[in-house]
């Protein structure tokens, strides 16, 4: 599965749960998407949550901003350096952050990150929809002449 194809899969689950909360105020939203309650209530939003897995061992994980805001990615690759390209990147450095290299590519590692997991974060950020939360982290490149 490509970034982007993930990308557009997780915006239609997100809002397909937004559309069920229309009632609720941001913060019953925001409390509403706590790992507890989302692996019990919508199991298919994470494949980790039918193995009763978290992707960051955290007391309060929160799901609503699963794919960070400050994540970057190109699936035709961001940039070259030297003969490695880079498709995914972390547009704050975060420290907790690192790259996986393999032959000829780098991504992204934010498993030790958990900046987008935080309640505080979220409320931050937070917008009901999630496309727009996350409008930045597809990176158009300019088209080649």
């Amino acid at each position: 599965m490509t970034y982007l194809e993930w990308f557009e899969a997780h915006a239609n689950k997100h809002k397909a749960i937004m559309d069920t909360l229309t009632e609720l105020s941001d913060s019953e939203v925001i409390d509403y998407f706590s790992y507890e309650n989302m692996k019990e209530k919508h199991v298919d939003f994470c494949p980790l949550y039918a193995e009763d897995k978290k992707c960051h061992e955290m007391k309060d994980l929160n799901c609503y901003l699963c794919g960070c805001m400050h994540f970057r990615f190109s699936d035709k690759g961001i940039r070259k350096e030297g003969d490695k390209t880079y498709y995914s990147l972390c547009s704050i450095e975060a420290k907790e952050g690192k790259a996986f290299v393999s032959d000829g590519s780098v991504h992204q590692d934010c498993s030790g990150c958990l900046i987008p997991h935080k309640k505080h974060v979220i409320e931050k950020y937070f917008s009901r929809d999630w496309r727009e939360v996350m409008k930045q982290t597809i990176v158009s490149l300019p088209s080649s002449r």
